[in-house]
């Protein structure tokens, strides 16, 4: 790095190719990372039929399986991203993924309902701090400016997870005991623990922690970046964000935030373990080809959610954060109630897409507001607190979805208490999230501005 790092200054070209070299050689890096913990998460929903079918698990069974991961996931969010700011991100991103892709391997053998969900618990603790911990990442590396469009393309990873995982899911269903000699889903969760590993490894090799460790940058852009950082993170820090542990951890803005946030995340994890199921349930079909093609047809929304995310990221940064965030969750509102009306599984799909898109796309431009109102250690730990929070809700949701099919025969009230949450959530939004968008500079902070410039 330069002796003067204040003083590094690049021309519009020299940073627009710094930008681009810095997103080539991080983003699919951490993309891959991001995708398998998703494929992860969706397995659940793929293997339900013939997984309940072998151990015994009734609806509520299956829904608790999917909730328990949340347990060990939600304590360990926090002190995991404190982990990832003492030991850097390379080691502490690989270590989290090798260890759960060792886990999932090992659920494979998994012969009682009692063995899964112990081994559920153990795979949210292994899994713990990866979100929270990329999106921190991510702050490390870009600022406002570009923070909208990077966000944006990193979680659309998301809806790639699932349109990639839902054939392989149903090829190993349908293929796996040929190719394996064990049961299809056994061999599901033992292929994807096994190249889960293998990722691990890559981002171990690949991903530099900081732009000072990054080798590929020269001594100028690092410098430049690191003060474009820094002096963003000086600014935010006299607009009031908060920068210490204790303060995003105490701070009731930052609980607000994450109730926020899980309002947007609860809309995603019963949807993500269910759909097939309840695509199935539509079609009247119980066999195990109709498993298999409830879940290629429940990769159908996730097309939906990938348009929606890119072409919502293009228009989503003109706008301030809240915005753009409440708006999307709107039409996820709207989505989830018109599919209760839906009569067939073709309606259903749609009106899924409708309310997949929507979600998606307000879960890519809500972290702009955290990224700007947290700096420094109080950034490691709100980050983690919102994500923390926000997964509780994979804890309660599947669960409940589960139960009130079961007692009502329908999952008709599972999408309507979906729905009714995440308006609450975005009512919470437009009152609180004005205040915390402030801080960044957001619509409302520029007489504060002005008044600082004055009078210095």
């Amino acid at each position: 790095m330069s002796a003067h790092p204040e003083s590094a200054t690049l021309d519009p070209r020299a940073e627009a190719r710094m930008w681009r070299r810095i997103s080539f050689r991080i983003m699919p890096v951490i993309g891959l990372a991001f995708m398998v913990s998703y494929v992860d998460r969706a397995n659940l929903g793929y293997l339900a039929e013939p997984l309940s079918t072998d151990l015994g698990l009734s609806a509520a069974g299956l829904g608790l399986a999917g909730s328990l991961f949340f347990i060990g996931y939600i304590l360990m969010e926090v002190p995991s991203n404190m982990m990832l700011e003492r030991f850097g991100a390379r080691i502490w991103i690989s270590r989290i993924i090798i260890s759960w892709g060792a886990v999932t391997a090992v659920t494979a053998a998994v012969h009682s309902p009692g063995q899964l969900y112990l081994a559920r618990i153990v795979l949210g603790v292994a899994e713990a701090g990866l979100s929270a911990g990329i999106i921190l990442y991510l702050t490390f590396w870009y600022p406002k400016k570009q923070r909208a469009w990077a966000m944006s393309t990193f979680f659309l990873m998301i809806p790639i997870s699932n349109i990639i995982g839902a054939p392989v899911a149903a090829a190993l269903l349908e293929w796996g005991k040929g190719l394996f000699g064990i049961a299809g889903w056994r061999s599901l969760l033992l292929v994807e623990g096994v190249a889960t590993v293998l990722v691990g490894v890559v981002v171990l090799v690949l991903l530099p922690s900081r732009p000072s460790r990054a080798k590929w940058l020269s001594a100028e852009e690092r410098a430049f970046l690191e003060q474009t950082l820094r002096a963003e993170r000086e600014e935010h820090a006299a607009r009031g964000a908060l920068t210490g542990m204790r303060q995003a951890l105490t701070s009731g803005r930052v609980w607000a935030l994450a109730v926020v946030f899980f309002g947007v995340v609860f809309g995603l994890y019963p949807l993500a373990f269910f759909l097939p199921t309840m695509i199935d349930s539509l079609n009247r079909s119980g066999s195990a080809s109709g498993s298999v093609s409830g879940i290629l047809l429940a990769a159908i929304p996730y097309f939906a959610a990938l348009a929606a995310m890119i072409g919502w990221a293009r228009l989503g940064a003109r706008r301030c954060a809240v915005v753009a965030t409440a708006a999307p969750m709107l039409v996820g509102v709207v989505g989830l109630v018109l599919a209760t009306f839906a009569g067939n599984g073709t309606l259903f799909i749609v009106a899924v897409c409708v309310s997949v898109a929507g979600i998606y796309a307000a879960f890519a431009q809500f972290w702009r507001i955290p990224a700007i109102a947290l700096s420094g250690a109080g950034a490691a730990a709100g980050i983690a607190l919102i994500n923390s929070v926000s997964n509780t809700s994979g804890l309660v949701g599947p669960y409940l979805t589960g139960f009130l099919q079961e007692r009502t025969g329908s999952y008709t009230p599972a999408l309507l208490l979906i729905a009714a949450v995440m308006l609450v959530a975005v009512l919470i939004l437009v009152t609180v999230g004005r205040a915390a968008e402030r801080v960044g500079g957001g619509p409302g902070s520029e007489p504060a501005a002005r008044r600082r410039l004055t009078s210095r």
